[in-house]
């Protein structure tokens, strides 16, 4: 039999930079971090009080105090950022959503409590939107059986006043309503919270990795969908131009949310802006890692550190995430 001829491989031998754990720690071209984490939180609109979220094992609504006690053990992990969502008091919704900008809300008092307490050791952002507030659950005012895009302007302009009333360091307009940024910026600036950043959900996808979510925000649409607002998934350069406009339109930083299954998306847009890109691991994509996880299919704390190594190689320079409290507390990073 013809003996075979193998070629060793000669000077070039990538894998001596592999042999040892130090060794590739030196060479890691990626690098995750606790300051580049930023948890979001559920707030109730009681003083106390604390429900966990089936579809979300780990993760609670939680009323204001056990908020505090939350966040101050996170400082402690390094999580120096929260993104905070709210629910308003039963029999409140309406269908314009007014108690959104409501001064006692949930979000309004979580950020004052947070900011007394914490200070600039915390970064305070909040979700600037209607559909938990509307009876409706759409993200802007309803007119002619259609999501009206000027109309809601104002309503959210007020909801992002009443958040850096209370002391937010960051709005997060999340609704996609056409020219939101500009109104918020004007209307941030006009009233004397010129420091106040925008964080743009500018390239938020219609979704169905949103479920959990709406679960625990209480904001699911009572009929139809997003789909006129929230943008198509088939299409990336429409994720360049919103970047784009909220760029110009004064946003501080920029988003694109949900993070796994538009990691191109987020490298797309990395090449577009020098702004400070997160990306969103949403609710879905992290109830599915738990639910493999749990039936043991998957090593949970591999999977998450790689899928959130992926999204940081991807271009993100913040990643919201769920998962962030256990990857930091469980050492898996």
């Amino acid at each position: 039999m013809r003996k075979l001829k193998i070629t060793l491989p000669g000077r070039v031998r990538p894998r001596r930079l592999r042999q040892t754990q130090s060794m590739r720690d030196l060479t890691a071209e990626t690098h995750l971090e606790a300051n580049q984490f930023i948890l979001p939180h559920f707030v109730l609109p009681t003083k106390k009080g604390e429900k966990p979220i089936p579809s979300m094992p780990g993760i609670s609504l939680m009323g204001i105090e056990n908020l505090l006690k939350q966040v101050e053990s996170d400082l402690d992990l390094g999580i120096r950022s929260v993104l905070l969502f709210g629910q308003t008091a039963e029999g409140t919704k309406s269908p314009e959503g007014e108690s959104a900008a409501d001064p006692d809300g949930a979000v309004q008092q979580a950020v004052g409590h947070l900011k007394r307490m914490f200070g600039d050791d915390l970064v305070v952002i909040t979700d600037v939107c209607l559909c938990s507030y509307t009876d409706h659950g759409h993200c802007g005012l309803i007119k002619d059986n259609q999501v009206d895009n000027d109309s809601s302007l104002r309503p959210l302009v007020e909801t992002a006043l009443s958040h850096a009333h209370a002391g937010a360091d960051v709005v997060a307009p999340s609704d996609m309503m056409d020219g939101r940024v500009a109104a918020i910026r004007d209307g941030l600036d006009d009233s004397g919270f010129q420091n106040v950043a925008i964080l743009a959900y500018s390239a938020k996808y219609a979704s169905a990795y949103y479920g959990p979510f709406r679960d625990a925000a209480d904001s699911a649409p009572a009929y139809g969908d997003r789909q006129s607002y929230q943008m198509d998934p088939r299409n990336i350069f429409e994720a360049i131009r919103e970047t784009e406009l909220d760029e110009q339109e004064g946003a501080d930083m920029v988003m694109v949310k949900p993070a796994l299954a538009y990691l191109d998306v987020i490298s797309a847009v990395r090449s577009a802006t020098m702004l400070p890109l997160s990306a969103y691991n949403v609710s879905g994509e992290y109830a599915a890692v738990k639910a493999a996880a749990e039936k043991g299919w998957l090593e949970e704390s591999k999977v998450v550190r790689e899928n959130l190594i992926a999204i940081r190689r991807a271009g993100a320079d913040q990643i919201i995430t769920y998962h962030c409290r256990d990857a930091l507390q469980k050492k898996w990073l």
